[in-house]
């Protein structure tokens, strides 16, 4: 009995191998290595090559690469500087919300689409990728610094912020405002919150406490990994995305004594297998089918708003809270990229009748074209390149 599709082993043996390759090569000629993977996935895919089809069992994999990312990154995090940036993320993030949803509507509506599908594509481009960031921060050794510590306050924020409007767009749907459903999002946010910061705090001081007695031990990182898994799936069954359960379960550890460990731990499962295949898998699904004339021009048009909302809009709410004008550039490229939660937001959008599929490939490559620009604009802004960390893609 065949328990495995054997094409699939041949998959993800080339997007491993292209991955590493194009990873060095970029590296070579001084470009973030992020890039070499997302390049290898788009040869890869049916936009190039078509070696690789986009598979569920590839994008199943490739999830669980962001949840192990996101959690690596909570565990990195300066819970001190966490805690003195709360308020500067919330308002870069209400801002950048704000302004990307604000100009999404209004690029909508100068191509003639109804009303209320201009305000769900607003939303589409209204929400980050926290992972592309993470990563690129992570190669350049900057995710530890008040500007890494803020874009990961601002990114919880955008999730929150994101998944609220989201609510209150699906209320309107066909005219009538759910008071209802908007309430009952709001309860399951502040309940998630309550049990991971409950849950965070006993697991914080039972890994303490056994690091304590017995020491660093291996077998901990099972535990921890196991808690992170838990935390993303009590995210998602309480209405938000399974990576901010995974980023506050490793905030959670940042403060152990055995944090070294498991940040090492986490990183060689991580990086040897599930990054890369995160990183291909959104070159796979590269794809233009259906690109009209027209539409390629509200798509260029689209692109241009998603990036200039998020470096205006959060570039000023990081000047509001005294970061120098480097900085706020730094945060509001930094919270450019779209990712996951866009494709969400759409495919939830497009089920719904609320917004057309035509509309689908552009928000591909509006998401594509932040994400491919993102490293590379980041590592512009903080000029000269810190040593890779041990972390990076080049330690796989």
């Amino acid at each position: 009995m065949q328990v495995i599709d054997i094409q699939l082993l041949l998959f993800i043996a080339l997007i491993l191998l292209s991955t590493k390759v194009l990873s060095i090569g970029m590296k070579r000629i001084h470009l973030p290595q992020v890039v070499g993977a997302l390049v290898a996935g788009v040869l890869l895919g049916p936009a190039v090559f078509n070696l690789v089809e986009p598979n569920e069992t590839i994008t199943a994999v490739a999830g669980f690469g962001v949840i192990l990312l996101l959690f690596a990154a909570g565990m990195e995090t300066d819970f001190r500087e966490l805690r003195k940036t709360a308020k500067s993320s919330l308002l870069i993030s209400v801002l950048g919300v704000a302004a990307a949803l604000g100009g999404g509507f209004a690029a909508a509506f100068l191509f003639g689409t109804p009303s209320f599908e201009n305000f769900f594509i607003g939303v589409i481009i209204a929400s980050m990728s926290t992972s592309i960031t993470v990563e690129t921060l992570n190669e350049m050794g900057k995710l530890k610094t008040k500007v890494g510590t803020a874009l990961m306050g601002a990114s919880l924020f955008d999730d929150v912020l994101v998944i609220v409007i989201l609510a209150v767009a699906m209320g309107m749907g066909g005219g009538d405002f759910s008071i209802g459903l908007m309430g009952l999002t709001l309860v399951r946010i502040v309940a998630f919150f309550a049990i991971a910061f409950v849950a965070g705090y006993l697991a914080n001081k039972f890994f303490n406490w056994f690091t304590h007695k017995w020491g660093s031990r291996s077998k901990l990182a099972i535990f921890a990994i196991a808690y992170c898994f838990l935390m993303a799936y009590l995210a998602e069954i309480l209405g938000l995305a399974d990576i901010t359960g995974a980023y506050l379960a490793g905030i959670a550890f940042c403060s152990t004594r055995c944090v070294d460990m498991l940040e090492e731990k986490t990183h060689e499962l991580s990086y040897l297998f599930f990054t890369p295949i995160f990183l291909a898998n959104i070159g796979i699904h590269t794809s233009f089918d259906g690109m009209t004339a027209s539409l390629v021009v509200f798509t260029a048009v689209l692109v241009g708003v998603a990036i200039i909302s998020k470096v205006v809009g959060c570039g000023i709410g990081a000047r509001i809270c005294k970061f120098s004008r480097r900085e706020s550039l730094q945060i509001g490229i930094g919270m450019m990229a779209r990712g996951e939660v866009s494709f969400i937001v759409a495919a939830k959008a497009i089920a719904m009748g609320y917004v057309s599929a035509t509309m689908y490939p552009s928000v591909i490559v509006v998401v594509l074209v932040t994400v491919f620009i993102t490293p590379l604009l980041l590592k512009w802004a903080f000029g000269k390149k810190a040593p890779a960390s041990d972390e990076s893609l080049d330690s796989a």
